[in-house]
């Protein structure tokens, strides 16, 4: 992703009024960032293949197969020729920068449907049972009149595409969160391309956020059981330097548990919520029993806006409940707490130089080592640590 237009205009007017008050938020007890004040490089993303522009990341739990417990498996959107909505690759990187190749999926052997072939987005995840679940957001050119609907798409442990999840309810595949267990999973996705090319540029609020509820085992390859929209009406548009622009990151507050608990304990209203960077409206969204809703909460409610938030992207849940959200508009990093405060904020490096607008997506927050997040535009993967 590249600077947007959208980022250019809300830059300089959300950032100077809470600049000033945001000190003394830092020292809040419970965060997370002001205890985190280096920036180092851990590896090139780059595999043999020359794809680029990581944007997926996220921690493998469990050794099986090719997976390394502790790892990083890294998702990239563009092809050697930079062209977006083209990348195959997912890249494996342990922590001393080891850097191997997960899996190359080829668009022409896909084991199911997936409407214009492969473009992997920040959408990854990995089930502790072994199987890894990407999005796929295609192109034919790097632009966004060639964009389809896409795909998820599953991977054995060793890499290999066994199955894709496909249709109406999977357009354009953007961000994805899970919540796992020994029997069954839950995939959160934002999608992004309801009426968005059609639009040509003008902004449309049909973006959406679905649940999938599989059954999962180490023995058999998840089976769908059951898609719900439990979000929708997101402003969305295409872009010519980011493709498109929508609802992106999405990080799972559960007071549940695994899968396997909150389906044994029925997960009642208020029992979790889901977080979602609204990116178009620079605001952090909440939808309330996400793992329960049987019907659309809309937008949700707005738990955070303004501020050092600064068209958000990736995002995730620490364990404590602090939510970290990375810009699309800066090299800025905020958190903001379970209650909304903006309680801190950091600006991210790669290389040693300030990350720069619309080059960071995808983060992990690893306990004792710090966060772990991408910069598509040095096309490294970077520690935020002590």
């Amino acid at each position: 992703m590249r600077t947007s237009p959208v980022a250019a205009r809300l830059a300089p007017l959300i950032l100077a009024a809470a600049l000033a008050a945001l000190p003394a938020l830092a020292a809040a007890q419970g965060a997370v960032l002001p205890r985190l004040t280096m920036n180092s490089v851990v590896a090139s993303t780059v595999p043999g293949n020359g794809d680029i522009n990581p944007y997926g990341i996220v921690q493998v739990k469990r050794s099986t197969g090719r997976l390394v417990a502790g790892n990083l498996l890294i998702s990239n959107f563009n092809a050697a020729s930079n062209f977006q909505g083209t990348g195959t690759t997912i890249v494996q990187v342990a922590p001393d920068g080891t850097v191997t190749l997960f899996a190359g999926i080829d668009a022409g052997n896909l084991p199911g449907p997936c409407p214009g072939g492969v473009g992997l987005t920040t959408a990854l995840a990995v089930l502790q049972s072994g199987w890894v679940i990407v999005g796929s957001l295609p192109t034919t050119d790097g632009t966004a009149a060639t964009a389809q609907a896409g795909c998820l798409i599953v991977l054995d442990r060793w890499g290999n595409a066994v199955e894709t999840f496909s249709g109406r309810l999977i357009n354009g595949p953007w961000d994805m969160t899970a919540l796992d267990g020994d029997r069954q999973a839950m995939l959160f996705v934002t999608n992004v391309l309801n009426g968005t090319v059609a639009a040509g540029g003008a902004v449309v609020n049909r973006g959406t956020v679905v649940r999938l509820n599989l059954r999962v085992s180490a023995f058999a390859k998840p089976r769908l059981e059951a898609i719900t929209v439990i979000g929708s009406g997101f402003a969305e548009h295409t872009d010519p330097a980011a493709l498109v622009i929508g609802p992106t990151g999405v990080g799972l507050r559960s007071d549940c548990g695994s899968a396997d608990d909150c389906a044994e304990q029925g997960e009642d209203e208020g029992g979790s919520t889901l977080y979602v960077a609204d990116t178009v409206n620079n605001r952090i969204a909440a939808i309330d029993n996400p793992i329960g809703r049987a019907h659309s909460a809309g937008m949700g409610h707005t738990l955070s806006a303004g501020g050092t938030l600064n068209a958000p992207l990736g995002l995730i849940v620490t364990p404590g409940g602090e939510i970290l959200t990375v810009n699309g508009g800066d090299g800025f990093i905020t958190e903001v707490s379970p209650g909304g405060k903006q309680v801190a904020h950091a600006t991210l490096q790669s290389g040693g130089a300030p990350a720069v607008a619309g080059t960071l997506f995808g983060l992990v927050f690893v306990p004792k080592q710090g966060i772990y997040y991408v910069d598509d535009g040095a096309n490294m993967l970077n520690l935020l640590h002590h």
